[in-house]
């Protein structure tokens, strides 16, 4: 999933007041992980994510597994906090500017 900029700053301004809902431990993205992101993308579309205790490169490449693993898109990363996107196909919550 491509987002414009435009697109993505819309969302950072949504996700500001969001508190993270998925913590990654130091096992890294498992299974079970993949399915409670999932879930809470069909529940919210937006998230934040954090990944505490992990050094920038492996954190990089769990995000990246993480986003391709729940077809979502990375919005923003920031530290150990990263921000999940993907639409409710079925009825959308969030209304992305063009």
């Amino acid at each position: 999933m491509q987002l414009t900029e435009k697109q993505r700053r819309h969302l950072r301004g949504l996700a500001h007041l969001l508190k993270p809902v998925i913590l990654i431990g130091n096992a890294g993205v498992s299974d079970g992980v993949v399915a409670e992101t999932v879930r809470a993308l069909a529940d919210h579309e937006l998230i934040k994510v954090r990944l505490p205790g992990l050094p920038r490169e492996e954190r990089d490449a769990a995000l990246a597994d993480l986003a391709t693993r729940t077809d979502s898109a990375l919005v923003n990363r920031i530290g150990h906090v990263a921000i999940l996107y993907r639409p409710n196909a079925e009825l959308p919550k969030i209304v992305l500017p063009a």
